[in-house]
């Protein structure tokens, strides 16, 4: 299998959704909505998504993609709304589409 490496051929991802997850202190199975079987041994992670459905990721897998942003008992602070800044919309367009849209 040969694999090209032109930058043209790249495209940049990230993942869109919050999800909790708790990492395994021994093996543990389950089975999920649709009767697949996942199994985790201690280190990989048990992930919870927003709509209840769990899974296991290997470890690897998961430090890779995932970035820890605070514990899930965590109160998240609301930001100020009249603390943001109020530009204009024009103000935040690149330079070069500012010109355009004059």
């Amino acid at each position: 299998m040969h694999v090209s490496n032109a930058a043209s051929e790249w495209r940049i991802y990230r993942t869109r959704f919050l999800i909790s997850a708790r990492q395994l202190t021994e093996s543990f199975s389950l089975v999920d909505a649709l009767g697949r079987e996942h199994h985790g041994e201690p280190g990989d992670y048990l992930v919870e998504s927003s709509d209840g459905a769990q899974r296991i990721a290997p470890r690897e897998i998961f430090e890779d993609i995932y970035v820890p942003i605070g514990a899930a008992g965590e109160n998240w602070p609301v930001p100020d709304k009249r603390a943001l800044p109020l530009e204009p919309a024009a103000a935040r367009r690149p330079a070069s589409r500012r010109a355009i849209m004059v």
